[in-house]
């Protein structure tokens, strides 16, 4: 264990920043989405048009996350951790600034591009920050405190849209705030484990060695199938709950509040999750666990139809869909502990946002489901199927990183 690791707490500034950090990142990630009809309305697109447009351009914004991901992981492994903290928070809070000036839907689907490639550094680099500062049977803490700490963002967009009634107005705070936090940012020092590394000379950031290596590759593979589920319920379930309230016989649903109940679920869950995890010195087991509750409410969920759901339940139970999907932080932590110092940002960064950037593959599934089937409720549940059961597999096959000494390169 190095001299640095050891005089930081889970309650130290770069946690604390780490947090704050997330918390402005899902406020802006899932602004949209809770935003998306009145905005879309408001440029006077039909409702078909809204639906339609809305698909793509969260599509677009997952795109960007993804290829944000890529970009500020090896920015992270070649230039330092502290340089996508600041670098990322800068282009989301300017695009977000600007996301509120929109007056077309192509204006719109830039400006969601632009942010999702600036949001896409946040968490992976937080996390692969403290988990190098903090002593390993602290990291684990550290990251739940993060990710409890971001998902109060989302509760946090949909009030401030509930106060203001503008969605603009929405877009702007999101900017400021992004743009606050660079303050704070500015008291914070580079990883020593990576400053280590760096001095070594060994190659870092090379995101071509992460498919040089078949074991290397599967490892790779398996920490993006174990994410999927998060974002079918988030994406598929929870965003469009208006949609399938309409097939359930369920009118009036309101997917801001519904991924509003999602997110305080989601919250209660990472913490559930982190402190399970802890207590049974095992990532896998508490992974595990919360695949089997996810699994248990979306049987719930798609039970609603014929006449056995109401505005209440459906809300209720997109709460308990956000607590089975609360294991953000198990599979985001494992990431950064299942690769090497040199590859640690590029693993931890670009994962969580290859699994944000599936969704629009998601949708596509869906899609294609419920047209095969020709049932829109059928194509979600058979597409529920396929996700999970990929995760469970990709779990199945993940070796055990709880406690792993993460001091160590990948050749």
């Amino acid at each position: 264990m190095t001299t640095s690791q050891k005089q930081y707490g889970i309650l130290s500034l770069p946690v604390i920043v780490g947090a704050l950090g997330f918390f402005v990142d899902v406020y802006d990630l899932l602004l949209f989405s809770i935003i998306r009809k009145p905005s879309l309305e408001s440029l006077h697109l039909s409702p078909e048009q809204v639906l339609s447009k809305g698909e793509l351009i969260i599509s677009v914004q997952m795109i960007g996350l993804t290829l944000g991901g890529i970009i500020w992981g090896i920015m992270g492994d070649k230039k330092g951790r502290l340089s996508v903290l600041f670098g990322s928070i800068i282009l989301y809070s300017v695009a977000n600034i600007a996301n509120g000036m929109v007056q077309t839907v192509p204006q719109y689907v830039l400006m969601r591009f632009l942010a999702g490639v600036g949001l896409a550094g946040e968490l992976g680099a937080s996390i692969t920050l403290v988990s190098e500062m903090l002593p390993k049977e602290k990291r684990g803490i550290a990251a739940t405190i993060i990710a409890v700490t971001g998902v109060c963002g989302s509760i946090t967009a949909f009030f401030v849209y509930q106060f203001f009634k503008d969605w603009r107005m929405c877009f702007y705070i999101g900017g400021a705030m992004g743009l606050l936090l660079l303050l704070l940012r500015a008291n914070i020092m580079e990883s020593g484990m990576y400053g280590e590394v760096k001095r070594t000379g060994v190659q870092r950031g090379n995101f071509l060695m992460l498919f040089n290596k078949k074991e290397r590759a599967l490892r790779y593979v398996k920490g993006v199938l174990i994410g999927l589920p998060v974002w079918y319920a988030i994406g598929i379930l929870v965003t469009f709950s208006d949609k399938f309230g309409r097939e359930f016989g369920i009118e009036n649903i309101d997917p801001g509040k519904a991924i509003m109940y999602q997110y305080i679920g989601i919250g209660l869950g990472d913490l559930s999750a982190g402190l399970l995890s802890n207590y049974l010195k095992s990532r896998k087991k508490a992974l595990y666990t919360f695949f089997s509750i996810l699994s248990f409410f979306v049987l719930l969920y798609f039970l609603q139809g014929d006449g056995r759901g109401n505005t209440q339940t459906m809300y209720l139970i997109c709460t308990c869909l956000g607590f089975g999907a609360g294991f953000s932080v198990l599979y985001i932590t494992m990431s950064a502990e299942q690769f090497g110092t040199n590859l640690r940002a590029s693993t931890a960064i670009s994962i969580p946002n290859v699994v944000r950037g599936i969704l629009p593959l998601i949708i596509l599934l869906h899609r294609g489901l419920r047209n095969l089937t020709g049932d829109y409720i059928t194509g979600g549940w058979m597409t529920g199927i396929v996700i999970i059961s990929l995760a469970v597999i990709a779990a199945w096959h993940t070796k055990e990183s709880f406690g792993n000494d993460m001091n160590f390169i990948e050749e």
